[in-house]
């Protein structure tokens, strides 16, 4: 069967609401009966919106270090300062952006969104998103009685890449990563270190059709990825690496000379 990806119409909301509720009326507004298998995939701005995790900058008391990293690299010091807060490392900047690590997720400004907002409205990244995708699978199979994957998807840059492409932030209900080490390649040698990220991959596929734009399809299921169904709980570790692990890290910060 031939992989499917249908993206959602959803409410637009501007205020806390409940996910869960929200959820199911897009199906039945969607036309949209669940089965087992499909992969949930659903934007982090949508759910950061569902949790109110939405600021003014303009009510942001700011420091002397975001004021000075405001003039350096010339972005509003509010903006700067719930960067700061949000992020776990701080590795550099350029003109308009700061490089930061959260919950060692790479992204510029910790994955702040100011696109899809109005004026100093600042969207953050979900909280718990990990919980968030187990109590959604959960709740969908004590619905529904089917057994369902869901992905949090956001967008990300990638280094030397023009756009942006999905990135999966948190799962539940699939195996996040395929492990391809010892099988063969096409000339029969062993893969040593090949790890296949499913999520990502099942991210970066709904993001192309859920759009960045005014789609308003914060939502997409697909069907039939044959990706690996699991009642366990993922962790945050088995789709992140550590700083000191992460080639891109580790090479910048070496000098060749």
């Amino acid at each position: 069967m031939t992989l499917r990806v249908i993206p959602l119409k959803a409410e637009y909301k501007k205020s806390k609401f409940d996910l869960f509720d929200e959820l199911s009326k897009t199906f039945s507004d969607n036309k949209i009966l669940l089965e087992n298998g499909d992969v949930i995939v659903i934007s982090s701005k949508y759910i950061a919106n569902s949790q109110g995790r939405i600021l003014d900058a303009n009510s942001v008391s700011t420091s002397d270090y975001a004021d000075y990293l405001s003039k350096r690299f010339r972005m509003k010091s509010e903006f700067i300062e719930v960067v700061l807060r949000e992020s776990d490392k701080i590795f550099g900047g350029v003109s308009g952006f700061l490089i930061t690590s959260s919950d060692n997720i790479l992204a510029p400004n910790a994955g702040i969104d100011k696109s899809n907002s109005n004026g100093t409205r600042l969207i953050l990244y979900p909280e718990n998103p990990y919980n968030v995708a187990e109590n959604i699978k959960r709740k969908i199979f004590f619905k529904h009685s089917v057994h369902v994957g869901v992905i949090i998807v956001d967008s990300r840059l990638m280094p030397a890449r023009v756009g942006t492409i999905g990135v999966a932030i948190a799962c539940s209900g699939l195996e996040p990563v395929k492990d391809l080490r010892g099988e063969k390649d096409l000339d029969g040698n062993p893969l040593k270190v090949t790890f296949q990220a499913t999520a990502d991959n099942l991210a970066s596929i709904a993001n192309h059709k859920m759009g960045e734009g005014a789609e308003s399809q914060p939502i997409a299921i697909i069907r039939n990825s044959k990706c690996k169904l699991t009642s366990r709980k993922i962790l945050h570790s088995e789709m992140a690496i550590s700083h000191e692990e992460c080639v891109y890290v580790r090479g910048f910060s070496k000098k060749l000379n």
